[in-house]
């Protein structure tokens, strides 16, 4: 999710682009007075989020591997671990994102922010 991603690179405030005229010059004295600011929309988006299962910091790299089209044998090679060992990692992280295969945890992964597509 790109409000993620903005948050966490140090963003004071997130709109939409479709956000009303008043919406915007509200915003934009609440982060002039040293606050934050997110639209309704963005923090019930970040809201729904925030229960999900956290990847760890290896299963973000198989994810970042999957999403680069590698394979397990592939995978394990490049992680230097065992090809059963990266399966259980796939498995875990599909479940963790309730993905119905790799491309999808990939585009879910992207769309979280966990990694760049």
């Amino acid at each position: 999710m790109q409000a993620l991603r903005a948050l966490k690179a140090g963003a004071r405030a997130y709109l939409l682009k479709n956000a009303p005229h008043k919406e915007l010059i509200e915003t934009i004295r609440v982060v002039h007075a040293g606050r934050k600011s997110l639209s309704a929309e963005v923090s019930m988006e970040l809201a729904e989020h925030a229960t999900d299962d956290a990847l760890t910091p290896a299963e973000i790299r198989v994810l970042h591997l999957i999403a680069q089209g590698n394979a397990n044998k592939e995978i394990a090679r490049e992680l230097s671990l065992s090809e059963e060992t990266v399966k259980g990692q796939v498995r875990n992280i599909l479940a963790k994102l309730g993905a119905k295969d790799r491309t999808h945890a990939a585009m879910i992964g992207g769309k979280r922010g966990s990694i760049e597509l």
